[in-house]
């Protein structure tokens, strides 16, 4: 017996690294989605697809930085198929680390606009975010504003809230207005802004309304959808949206996105869900989940939405918001924006 087991061992032992590895190369069949979109925003969407097609989705969320952090570490063993993020931005950084992959897709290309995607095809936008100037209707007169450097000028002078610089929205914000103006002129507008504050920055957008509305300031810079939420809870509070700059570029706007990550087990499957968030029930699902606009053009957004009427948006693509970021991060520092 002892003869027989040394004869056949080696290939018993061949066979059982074979089964190993078959096992080892068999993939799950659900999609793995990274997001730094809320569970309660994200799962609602999941869920539909799953309904839709049958593919199962199993998702991990996080802020965008540790996502992209764990997506770097785990390098080719990775089992993510999307990263999804709340700003161009990130998106930006996790392509430029080399952690997305390039999809050729007509159908996202037709339905998202070239502002809203990654030049090379490696994340798109499904949602925007705007971010504009938000006033007390008590104390301003909307004839009195008109864009952001106007933030910096003497009639904002202590009336004027900020969020904290440190929040990857206003670094975006400062980042496309370097696009539009160049450095120095920035510099120039965001050191009047830190001028005039009223107050220390904010940690979120919810408190510097909440502020503006209890006379502690008068204007503000503030992602409209958090007005949207703030009002849908507190329709009385005293606060407008005045869009930006509509003389000039337009309003900033911010998407939230995804693309493929670069090691996807299951590329072809992660690129047909993408293909799906861009079609029109998809898109005002999506959008109306945060109160956003959809990114494909035409499609109507949440009524809640739909009422703060029409405005013209910035033509620049959102990208640029995660090639200057780190530049925008120096030059907030450099004015004592915290």
């Amino acid at each position: 017996m002892a003869v027989r087991f040394g004869v056949f061992a080696p290939m018993l032992g061949a066979l059982m690294l074979a089964a190993g590895l078959v096992g080892c190369a068999k993939q799950p069949s659900e999609l793995v989605v990274y997001s730094a979109r809320n569970e309660q925003l994200i799962k609602p969407i999941f869920d539909r697809y799953s309904a839709e097609t049958g593919q199962k989705i199993r998702f991990v969320t996080d802020d965008a930085g540790p996502l992209i952090e764990r997506l770097n570490a785990e390098g080719a063993n990775s089992q993510a198929d999307i990263l999804m993020t709340v700003d161009a931005g990130e998106l930006w950084h996790a392509a430029d680390l080399g952690l997305m992959q390039p999809v050729n897709s007509a159908v996202l290309n037709a339905n998202i606009p070239e502002s809203l995607r990654d030049p090379q095809g490696r994340w798109f936008g499904f949602s925007i975010r705007a971010r504009t100037i938000v006033y007390s209707t008590e104390r301003v007169k909307p004839e009195e504003l008109s864009d952001y450097a106007s933030l910096g000028g003497e009639r904002w002078k202590g009336k004027l809230c900020l969020r904290t610089s440190k929040k990857v929205y206003n670094q975006s914000l400062v980042a496309m207005l370097i696009a539009e103006f160049g450095e120095p002129k920035t510099e120039e507008i965001v050191r009047g802004w830190v001028a005039n504050l009223a107050a220390e920055p904010f940690s979120n957008d919810t408190l510097l309304m909440e502020a503006i509305a209890a006379g502690q300031c008068d204007v503000g810079l503030v992602n409209t959808y958090y007005f949207g939420r703030l009002l849908r809870d507190k329709p009385d509070l005293p606060i407008k949206l005045f869009w930006a700059d509509q003389a000039g570029q337009g309003v900033h706007v911010n998407i939230s996105g995804a693309g493929v990550t670069a090691h996807a087990p299951r590329g072809e499957q992660a690129k047909k869900f993408l293909e799906w968030l861009s079609q029109p029930e998809a898109q005002s699902f999506f959008a109306g989940q945060n109160l956003e606009y959809p990114a494909s053009p035409g499609i109507e957004p949440d009524p809640i939405v739909k009422a703060w009427g029409d405005f013209k948006r910035s033509p620049m693509n959102v990208a640029q918001a995660g090639e200057l970021q780190a530049t925008a991060v120096k030059l907030m520092d450099r004015v004592g924006y915290r």
